[in-house]
């Protein structure tokens, strides 16, 4: 593992793209806080960039590094979990600009995953995840259904866990400031 999360920091540094497993499904990732590299994950997923990607933090202290008020409900939703989840939070800052939705807001989730904690931790950033597909199409249930024009258009592909069945994503929850809870996948 020590070698691959120095491979993929190598990558993530020089503003390429990643391909990942984490606690959901296969994912393509990028520093979040280089808008280069983010448009690039636009470009590879032929996606709006209208639509949100997800980030990757590594604990609750680097949450609280690029949200600017997290509303305290979220820690208790966390930490109560049953599966991953993601939470759609206002005001982030210091990510790509590229990543912030409209609204600004932008879905953040702690991964449980020990690479995905490590390499976002030696990173010091936030990751990008994004599910391994073309925009439209199903997400990846494994490796080995990865479309090679993913595979292609990344700079790395992690070695560990091919053989896996992916998990199932995330549970999405969009937290407002004023308090208001709305689920938005379950």
């Amino acid at each position: 593992m020590k070698t691959e999360i120095e491979n993929c920091l190598d990558i993530l540094k020089k503003g390429g793209l990643i391909l990942y497993p984490t606690d959901t499904v296969w994912g393509i990732g990028c520093d979040a806080t280089n808008s280069e590299a983010v448009e690039r994950i636009f470009q590879l997923k032929k996606r709006s960039d209208k639509k949100s990607l997800i980030c990757l933090v590594s604990d609750f202290r680097m949450l609280n590094e690029y949200i600017e008020n997290v509303p305290e409900v979220a820690y208790d939703i966390l930490k109560y979990a049953k599966k991953p989840t993601t939470i759609i939070y206002d005001d982030p800052i210091r990510v790509a600009e590229n990543l912030i939705a409209e609204d600004n807001s932008l879905a953040v989730r702690v991964p449980k995953d020990d690479f995905c904690k490590t390499l976002i931790k030696k990173l010091r950033h936030p990751l990008v995840s994004t599910s391994a597909n073309i925009s439209g199409t199903n997400t990846p249930q494994s490796f080995k259904e990865i479309d090679p024009l993913i595979l292609e258009g990344v700079d790395y592909v992690v070695n560990l866990h091919h053989e896996k069945k992916s998990g199932k994503p995330s549970a999405i929850i969009k937290l407002k400031n004023d308090g208001s809870v709305k689920v938005i996948r379950k």
